[in-house]
């Protein structure tokens, strides 16, 4: 299969190189390359890249569009001021329109789950750092607040992802805490489901596939956990995929559920599919780590780096 443009044409998983990755994968008795074949042609620029802020980015994601529901909003968190801002995109101003005030300072990752047309939840450290509050937005009513037991000393939560199983209304919160354990959160019956351990490090990212029950967490290690979720809403570790290099900012799968991307501390962005874990592509163009990741409904791929740039990828459109 031919690389989309903005794809890498080599890869340097398991200490492979490009050529040996391409001689493993045929199948024909007596393939091989011949020496005088050329060398790949280098990585193709990304699709496009922007340049507007003046920090490193921490924090993507796509909203509104055709298939946009509601108004669009804008979210961002947490500054010094120790405040969530909430801006109205559809009014076209620059004007804060509402704030959140939280209780603690961290480096946990919000999550945002639409209940309707006007109403979400938002999920967020809580007081003292080691609890998840939620809020129903905008009226930022208390839904409640999640915090595991003493002796489990998990440490702070460090991401969290609010969903909604297909067959109940009932929302479910994951959080990747500290300790490197991922736990599954009953948010109507304020208890903990499940929790498993996946890393040694703290998780620093997580998504799930609700379709596929199954989910994927990064974390400072050079390894991802591949976990699923069976019926009686038991977390397990299924699989652990080895990388080149340790830290994993962040991980997410493709709206398709076909791709999965990681965001690294190496530079890199590494592309996987998403059922198997093939390792497809590696993408070399930020000059600092990347921090965040974001997947449009169309399949384009947002990266946020701290060298203060966005790239923004195509990636095997028609796969």
């Amino acid at each position: 299969m031919p690389l989309a443009p903005g794809t890498s044409h080599t890869s340097d998983f398991a200490g492979r190189s490009w050529s040996e990755a391409w001689t493993e994968g045929r199948d024909t008795p007596g393939d091989c390359i011949l020496p005088s074949m050329a060398p790949p042609p280098p990585p193709p620029d990304p699709q496009f890249v922007l340049r507007g802020a003046q920090s490193a980015v921490h924090a993507l994601h796509f909203c509104g569009g055709a298939q946009g529901q509601g108004q669009p909003l804008l979210l961002s968190g947490q500054g010094r001021d120790l405040r969530v801002h909430v801006w109205d995109l559809a009014e076209g101003r620059n004007a804060i329109v509402d704030s959140v005030c939280l209780e603690s300072v961290g480096f946990c990752r919000g999550s945002i789950l639409a209940c309707g047309p006007q109403r979400w939840m938002l999920a967020m450290p809580g007081k003292g750092g080691d609890e998840v509050q939620i809020l129903e937005m905008p009226s930022k009513t208390s839904v409640c607040s999640l915090k595991l037991e003493a002796e489990a000393r998990p440490g702070m939560p460090m991401c969290l992802q609010l969903w909604q199983a297909d067959s109940s209304p009932l929302p479910l919160l994951l959080a990747g805490y500290e300790d490197g354990s991922v736990a599954l959160w009953d948010v109507s019956a304020r208890k903990v489901c499940s929790r498993v351990a996946c890393h040694e490090e703290p998780v620093m990212g997580l998504d799930f596939d609700s379709q596929k029950a199954r989910g994927v967490s990064g974390s400072a290690e050079k390894a991802l956990a591949v976990w699923s979720l069976d019926e009686q809403r038991a977390l397990q570790v299924h699989r652990t995929h080895q990388l080149t290099n340790p830290g994993v900012a962040d991980v997410r799968i493709r709206p398709d559920r076909r791709l999965l991307a990681t965001a690294g501390w190496d530079h890199r962005i590494r592309v996987f599919h998403w059922r198997t874990m093939k390792p497809l592509a590696v993408l070399a163009f930020h000059s600092a780590a990347v921090h965040c990741l974001a997947f449009a409904t169309d399949g384009l791929l947002a990266a946020g780096s701290g060298d203060q740039r966005i790239s923004v990828w195509s990636l095997y459109p028609r796969m």
